[in-house]
This record gives structure tokens, sequence and C-alpha cells, in this order.
């Protein structure tokens, strides 16, 4: 389905355009909402997995857009509870860890689609929108490779509480190459 050239543009987006986005990160809650807001959705936000079920108990979203790892647990629990309040859900999950299990997994459970971060709205919206058997086009500015290994590095750094020599051990490197790696900037 061809999105309108203009986000302000006329989407289709059924009779209920209810639309729960569910991230831990406000700035890109924020961000992500306004944008889905401009195109026609009616959103509502949440920064945590008991914020989000507590949003689908009062009123089940036709469209969500969940992110995988939460302060408080897994974004796949928010797609398990919204899939049982709402089969007809359509369910995009986000993330910056790029694994095939956690794709896998959030498909099964009937996620319709699974995208990497940073995703910007029209991808999520194409995403949401698709249908049945629709490829997505591929992206027209992927991350180069350089850049995914940053953001690995710097994911693991931070969930190894930005202690360098954890972080070197997990990543199977020596201590002082990541240090040269996280001193400088990231790659574009």
């Amino acid at each position: 389905m061809p999105l309108p050239e203009t986000p302000s543009e006329e989407l289709d987006l059924g009779p209920d355009p209810s639309l729960l986005l569910v991230d831990d990160d406000e700035a890109f809650l924020r961000r992500l909402g306004r944008a889905m807001e401009r195109r026609g959705f009616r959103v509502e936000m949440a920064g945590s997995v008991a914020q989000a079920i507590a949003a689908i108990a009062l009123r089940p979203p036709a469209y969500a857009v969940v992110d995988l790892r939460l302060g408080d647990g897994n974004g796949l629990d928010v797609v398990e509870r919204l899939r049982e309040s709402r089969g007809d859900a359509r369910v995009i999950v986000l993330t910056g860890y790029g694994a095939i299990a956690s794709a896998v997994a959030a498909v099964k459970i009937g996620a319709i689609d699974y995208l990497s971060k940073p995703a910007d709205a029209a991808e999520v919206t194409r995403a949401l929108l698709a249908g049945e058997g629709d490829l997505p086009e591929p992206p027209e500015n992927p991350m180069s490779a350089d850049r995914v290994r940053w953001e690995h590095i710097q994911r693991v750094y931070e969930m190894c509480d930005r202690n360098v020599s954890e972080t070197a051990r997990r990543l199977g490197m020596h201590r002082r190459t990541l240090q040269r790696i996280l001193a400088k900037r990231s790659p574009k």
C-alpha cells in the first residue's frame, strides 16, 4: 500500500484508529506519538508493561507498537495481552536488539511485523497498514555494518551498567579495544 506523500493526507485506518505506543524511551515515545497523530491515529502512550496492560484493559487498541525490552519487563507480554483482549489488533514489535529469536517469538504470538530501532513514523505506518503477504520495501538509508556493530556494543555496554571490563568479556574483545571504540563517535 503506497503511503501518502505527506503525513497530513488521509490514510485508511479503518473504523477504529486507536494506537497504543509502548516504549520506555520517553523522548522517542513522544516524537513517534506526535508523528502518528499527524497521520490520523488516536494515540495512547505507555512507558512500561504495567501501563500498557492497564491501557489494554480499559480500551484494547486496533493498532499497537511495542518495544521489546522495557524497564519493568518484556514487550512480548504486552503483545500477548493485547492478542487475548483483541484478536484483530495489528501489532508491531520495535527493538534495538535485532535478534532472530526475538523476531520469531514476536511473530509467533501475534505480531505482524518486527522493526529495528531507530524506526521512523513512515516505516511504522507502512508496517501497520501493510496488507497480508506484502513485503516491505528495503530501507532507503539502512544502517551501515559499522553502525550496527557500534549500536550493539553500546547496548551491551549499557546492559553491563557501563562496566568496560564486563562488556569486553561479554563481547569477547580486549578491554583496550573496547575503550578505543567507546571513545570514538558513532559511525554513520
